[in-house]
């Protein structure tokens, strides 16, 4: 996209973001759901599909462009980005990387004007961060496909028109092999959902169960190579991990604003509490850390976008960000003292949503056995 264009557009979302989104906050957390009317600006800025191809309906910005609106995301409520965050990421992306023609024309366009909600359907009770444990079944019926089997955690399932869902479909593969995808109707017969989850935080962002119980699907459902679908769940949580990372450096951005402007007013003893050493010593551990973090993202996504790393850097990123936002909304709610513990607080609430981005689209731990594993095959030693 062309430089100018895009800074345009990084400044809407910005605007949208500070004085639409954050004046509701509250509101969001408290109700736990999006207004309507944020949903309509999100799609009619064209949000639903920023990073969809151009030539479905999507703006088609590049991964150093997505880091770049993901900043502006993270400073508010995450359940805001949530919303269309799986029709651009995780879910989206499966469609438009490997999906015939016939699937891109029928689903993309709809997907990128907010007519319709995609959800990745992969994580299950026993099968996270390990494929081995993926239960969820397809077999052959005629010239289709039956589905049966249970997801977990599933992000968007209350509103989704449609799931990416991943099973296996060779029962002697083991691990990631003899898993295929399909893009199944979520008003299928059969397709059910759990009631939704109650979490932590990231109130507004709905996650449930969804079950599949005897739903029969077309040949033509199959996304890409039978028995491929796992390969094409890695591709696409890697960029959605760098994604997260970005996301985690908004929020940090937003807890160290909220730090600073309370430190520089807060009273005690008659004098601001920012005149406090220790109070600094926390702002400046926060802002520290905040821009390696930044620049850590802004590497990483041109990496992608080049092909040259594809895989450890986005989990690199991905932990260092996720664990460097947690110890920021902790310093945040240190420097408000009582008051950051009180709901009321905007530290309080992003305290709570913070704790998620360590454990989703692969825990911390996972992401140092991907860097770990990942430099130690290249040195030469081999996979055991």
């Amino acid at each position: 996209m062309d430089a100018e264009d895009f800074a345009q557009i990084r400044d809407a979302v910005r605007q949208l973001v500070r004085e639409v989104v954050v004046p509701r906050e509250e509101e969001i957390d408290l109700d736990d759901r999006i207004p309507e009317e944020l949903r309509g600006a999100a799609a009619d800025m064209g949000l639903f599909g920023y990073a969809l191809p151009e030539e479905y309906g999507g703006l088609g910005v590049d991964m150093r462009e997505d880091v770049e609106l993901a900043f502006e995301f993270g400073y508010t409520t995450p359940a805001f980005r949530s919303l269309f965050g799986t029709n651009n990421g995780i879910a989206g992306q499966v469609i438009a990387r490997f999906g015939s023609e016939e699937q891109r024309k029928a689903y993309l366009p709809r997907l990128a004007a907010g007519e319709l909600i995609g959800s990745f359907a992969l994580t299950e009770a026993e099968a996270g961060s390990d494929p081995a444990g993926l239960r969820t079944s397809a077999r052959r019926d005629g010239d289709g496909w039956v589905v049966n089997g249970a997801k977990r955690y599933i992000t968007n399932a209350p509103l989704a028109d449609l799931f990416v869902v991943f099973a296996r479909t060779d029962p002697a593969e083991k691990g990631g092999r003899g898993i295929s995808s399909f893009v199944v109707d979520a008003k299928a017969p059969g397709v059910s959902l759990g009631a939704k989850d109650k979490k932590m935080g990231q109130s507004g962002a709905w996650t449930s169960e969804v079950f599949f119980d005897d739903v029969h699907v077309p040949a033509d459902a199959l996304v890409g190579e039978e028995g491929r679908g796992y390969a094409k769940a890695l591709t696409v949580l890697s960029r959605g991990r760098l994604h997260i990372a970005a996301l985690c450096v908004g929020m940090a951005q937003r807890v160290l604003d909220e730090s600073v402007a309370y430190a520089a007013t807060a009273k005690q003893g008659g004098a601001p509490i920012g005149r406090f050493q220790l109070v600094q010593a926390l702002i400046a551990d926060m802002h520290a850390e905040l821009l390696a973090g930044r620049a850590m993202v802004r590497e990483v996504a041109a990496r992608y976008d080049s092909g040259e790393d594809t895989s450890i850097g986005p989990s690199s990123a991905k932990l260092w960000c996720s664990e460097m936002v947690g110890r920021a909304t902790d310093r945040a709610v240190q420097v408000h003292g009582g008051l950051g513990y009180l709901r009321t607080t905007p530290v309080e609430r992003f305290y709570r949503d913070a704790r998620l981005y360590r454990l989703y689209e692969g825990t911390s731990e996972v992401q140092r056995v991907i860097v770990g594993g990942g430099l130690l095959r290249a040195a030469g030693m081999p996979r055991g």
